[in-house]
């Protein structure tokens, strides 16, 4: 009985404890989500998204919480993406884990995009990928200074995932397109200018910031918003500097509004300028199945619900779980880190119409249910 009671308390007081992956507690008002995975950049596991996704639900619920505030521990990283190394390993031991990731992943995902109670995101430092997931569907995204943004996907032999298919379509011009293909970084400011972001603060007044929103009294969205605002005006950190892709925007805008990748490509060529040089040596490192599968996804997301494009992305990362890509990709950056992924096929031309139609088709009994 003794062990029983032991272990239990134990389970109850790992909570809150320092080691646990995922801190939710009510402070105030609010319901604070802790990302607590500090050196692994507070990549997001499995157990962390079982975890999170039934205390949104919760705290949608209760009517003493009025906002809900999301966070990463430790100084570097907001959250640096989901846990690939798990999903590589479950998918070499052919583990339904590569499913159920995705799925449940996909489900918190919409969660926070269909959030009752206003959704304070604090992107403070790494935020890439399963982060961007987390933060990008609520209503607020607090940038600062830090933040270091970035979709690289295509790099791994995967694509723009977590609802990537959504917003970026709907960034200004082509600018998604641009970030979604060649996993472009976006920094501090820029995250906010680029409309990543709603607001900028920044970090060392994060702090007071969660005091000030965990002390408002039954607020709005609206309440939210204006103390959001005021943080803002005081921010004063690269206030004078203009969007990094301002000077390149007319050029991704014709260059990156082709129909097809060899379309896009072949513009880059033609161009010849320094920066559409550098566009085609990035876009040519990428998994050729990648671009195209990210292509057809962002154009098909433009006009769909973030239901069903989270739909169409389960269809495609189970496409790409089947794949080679994806583990050569890994395998390349992550394992060995050669930075020299063999992909197969290794052109664009060689990947058929016909083989990314099939990716896109639904999966019957296995469809992605929101």
């Amino acid at each position: 009985h003794l062990l029983y009671l032991f272990l239990h308390v134990q389970k109850m007081s790992n909570q809150t404890d320092s080691t646990a992956e995922v801190v939710l507690e009510k402070r105030g008002g609010a319901g604070i989500i802790t990302l607590n995975r500090p050196k692994a950049l507070n990549a997001l596991n499995f157990s962390m998204i079982q975890q999170i996704y039934p205390q949104i639900k919760t705290w949608e619920q209760d009517p003493e919480t009025f906002l809900i505030i999301i966070k990463g521990a430790g100084e570097k990283a907001f959250c640096a993406g989901g846990d690939i190394r798990a999903i590589t390993e479950a998918g070499k031991a052919g583990d339904k884990m590569t499913e159920d990731f995705f799925r449940q992943e996909y489900r918190l995902n919409n969660a926070v995009g269909t959030c009752k109670k206003p959704y304070v995101a604090l992107i403070d430092g790494i935020t890439m990928g399963g982060g961007v997931g987390l933060s990008v569907h609520g209503h607020f995204r607090v940038a600062t200074e830090k933040t270091l943004f970035a979709m690289p996907e295509t790099a791994i032999g995967l694509f723009p995932d977590v609802g990537g298919g959504y917003f970026l379509p709907r960034l200004s011009g082509r600018i998604g397109y641009y970030l979604g293909l060649t996993g472009y970084r976006l920094k501090g400011r820029d995250v906010l200018k680029a409309g990543i972001a709603t607001h900028f603060v920044e970090s060392e007044k994060l702090p007071a910031l969660e005091k000030d929103l965990i002390a408002l009294k039954s607020p709005s969205k609206e309440n939210i918003a204006d103390l959001l605002n005021s943080y803002q005006k005081k921010s004063t950190v690269d206030q004078e500097k203009k969007f990094v892709l301002d000077e390149h925007m007319e050029k991704i805008n014709s260059l990156f509004s082709g129909n097809s990748m060899e379309e896009i490509v072949k513009k880059l060529k033609q161009d010849g300028s320094p920066f559409a040089i550098k566009q085609l040596e990035t876009i040519n490192k990428m998994s050729p199945t990648s671009l195209k599968l990210t292509l057809r996804q962002l154009r098909e997301g433009a006009s769909m619900s973030l239901q069903d494009v989270l739909r169409m992305e389960f269809r495609l990362s189970q496409a790409c779980m089947r794949g080679h890509d994806f583990y050569e990709g890994v395998r390349a950056v992550l394992i060995d880190k050669d930075q020299s992924p063999r992909w197969k096929p290794p052109t664009l031309e060689e990947v058929s119409d016909e083989f990314v139609d099939n990716c896109f088709k639904p999966l019957g009994n296995d469809e992605l249910k929101l």
